[in-house]
């Protein structure tokens, strides 16, 4: 149960309400999944909670947490904003949620595959020809090129937002270089120490798992290799608006950060430029848009990806 003060609180807060809202129910009482971090707010109370609040901004600028917005008014480095109060689904709506995202994710790997190999989705008539062939994500010069792996799109996130029937819908796909795992992580680990009351009497899906599961499946490439892997992680560099992320996501995975400048193709491999000379790479994670990386095929003007060099 909530306090007075919280009530009176969400009360103003209620009057202002013209649509869906994921803390009430139509009635004005908070929704059960909710209760139990009103709960912990209400014993932290709203002193403590504005100096909880400040805690988090030192502790973004700290931790040089940021978002780069091109041609924004604060310029590049922007500090990251993260909210005291966490977003909750509630288990049984998120395990619905997960489900469906599976079935997408499957749906665009099925569909990625064909189109740049068998094409029956055109043949068939399923899509029409100009969808693909127009479109100025369609490389041709990628036709046939297969990855060492099951799936061919190996990162899938979307992009959701609550739909007038109450249910999440998927308002985008981000299939390229997805970003927003490193975040998800570093507002885990900011929340779970200034604000740790809030996980009390609650089930927070752990997030380790996801992380884990990504280094596994990358080293089942190499299943033959089992002494050392080589694995760099392909940054467009610091002026990128996710930069933070993926800097923060290769120091987290144990990878090597690199840009196209620091990378060769010779005699067939990729290869890292290091001081006592090349060594070669086994596995690039790119976080470089598909058309940026490589200059020769792709786009000439792109000083983000990396070239070949005769033997």
């Amino acid at each position: 149960m909530v306090s007075e003060s919280t009530r009176s609180l969400l009360d103003l807060y209620t009057s202002k309400l013209n649509s869906y809202d994921e803390v009430l129910a139509p009635n004005g009482a908070v929704k059960p999944h909710w209760e139990n971090l009103f709960s912990s707010l209400d014993k932290i109370g709203n002193d403590e909670l504005k100096n909880r609040s400040q805690e988090i901004k030192n502790k973004i600028r700290e931790n040089g947490v940021t978002y780069n917005i091109y041609q924004g008014t604060s310029g590049l480095n922007s500090p990251w904003k993260l909210d005291l109060i966490p977003f909750l689904i509630e288990q049984k709506e998120w395990h619905a949620i997960s489900k469906g995202l599976q079935q997408r994710a499957i749906l665009l790997d099925l569909i990625l595959r064909d189109i740049y190999g068998e094409r029956n989705l055109i043949k068939e008539g399923i899509l029409p020809p100009e969808l693909v062939y127009n479109n100025t994500g369609f490389f041709r010069a990628c036709q046939d090129v297969k990855l060492p792996t099951q799936n061919q799109l190996v990162m899938y996130a979307a992009d959701m937002a609550r739909g007038p029937d109450g249910r999440m819908w998927v308002v985008d796909n981000r299939t390229q270089a997805p970003s927003g795992s490193g975040y998800a992580l570093e507002n885990r680990v900011i929340l779970t120490k200034i604000m740790p009351e809030l996980a009390k009497d609650m089930y927070v899906s752990r997030l380790s798992p996801f992380f884990t599961q990504a280094q596994q499946s990358i080293f089942k490439l190499f299943r033959e290799k089992t002494d050392f892997l080589n694995v760099v992680y392909l940054t467009p560099g610091p002026n990128n608006e996710t930069y933070f992320e993926q800097a923060y996501l290769a120091s987290y995975l144990g990878y090597t950060l690199v840009q196209g400048d620091d990378l060769i193709v010779k005699n067939g491999f990729v290869w890292i430029k290091a001081i006592d000379g090349l060594q070669r790479v086994d596995i690039i994670i790119r976080r470089v848009d598909d058309e940026w990386c490589d200059p020769l095929e792709l786009r000439l003007d792109s000083k983000l990806g990396f070239l070949a060099c005769s033997r």
